[in-house]
């Protein structure tokens, strides 16, 4: 007779994956106060209580929260619009050869090229503006996903496939019904990887022309305050920008994939 041994409250803690991380988190912090407390130079390297103090202030005057709002707005935007195009794209390649060849010719040019090389090009077509921003944002979204979904239907079993012709689904149906669950991992890891790319080059952008849209994003934000040696609200910029991804990563995403992915049973 097999009986389960009851795990101690250190092992039920232990199980519970925020609270491993919220650990690290807070070793991470420690390590970063007593570095930057050893160095004594808040303009080389601010301790974290300089910095969470700094940040604080920005979020109580309302400035953190507008910066980052500004630049969550045209994040949203250009994701937004370098899913659609993503969709088209893998769409086109899933009903014809030609489709197929011309999503491989493309993610195979324009995957490689970083979004902000693309900046001087965006400036002269689109000027000082959030119509740049956009520009960069869609080209850093649009490969990344278009070509995980495209390898998420690839690597869907052609019994599976078969199964849902012989209910009657065909085209939009069949990808609606049957591709888009199948392959939904693969999709939701281009979902990450393109926010990932995204927010980054949005970033990057902004340190250089954010200014333009109103008062800037938190990229501009960051340059701002260098140019002022306002170190701490660099790091301040620095962790809200940090803060926003881990609350998309581990609010948003991981969500998604407990009310997909986990409850459809495909992970563990």
């Amino acid at each position: 007779m097999i009986v389960e041994k009851p795990l101690s409250t250190l092992e039920r803690l232990y199980n519970q994956a925020w609270l491993r991380k919220l650990v690290i988190l807070v070793a991470l912090a420690g390590i970063w106060e007593v570095y930057g407390r050893s160095l004594d130079n808040d303009l080389l390297f601010p301790t974290f209580s300089a910095t969470l103090g700094a940040f604080l202030r920005g979020i109580a005057e309302g400035t953190l929260l507008l910066r980052a709002w500004g630049s969550i707005k045209v994040l949203l935007i250009g994701y937004a619009a370098g899913i659609v195009l993503a969709t088209l794209l893998t769409g086109l390649a899933m009903t014809s050869r030609i489709g197929t060849d011309f999503l491989e010719t493309m993610t195979s040019m324009l995957n490689p090229l970083p979004a902000i090389a693309l900046l001087p090009l965006a400036l002269i077509w689109f000027g000082l503006g959030n119509g740049s921003l956009v520009f960069v944002l869609v080209h850093s979204v649009t490969w990344a996903i278009a070509l995980n979904t495209h390898s998420g239907f690839l690597s869907v079993s052609r019994t599976l496939t078969m199964v849902g012709q012989n209910y009657g689904l065909s085209g939009a149906g069949l990808i609606r019904q049957i591709l888009i669950p199948a392959a939904f991992p693969s999709i939701l890891t281009g979902l990450k990887v393109g926010w990932a790319f995204a927010w980054r080059t949005l970033i990057a952008a902004e340190l250089v022309f954010g200014v333009s849209s109103g008062s800037g994003g938190l990229g501009w934000f960051i340059f701002e305050n260098k140019n002022m040696l306002d170190i701490p609200n660099v790091f301040a910029g620095l962790f809200t920008v940090i803060i926003i991804g881990l609350i998309v990563e581990n609010l948003i995403f991981q969500t998604i994939e407990r009310h997909t992915i986990r409850r459809w049973g495909m992970q563990a």
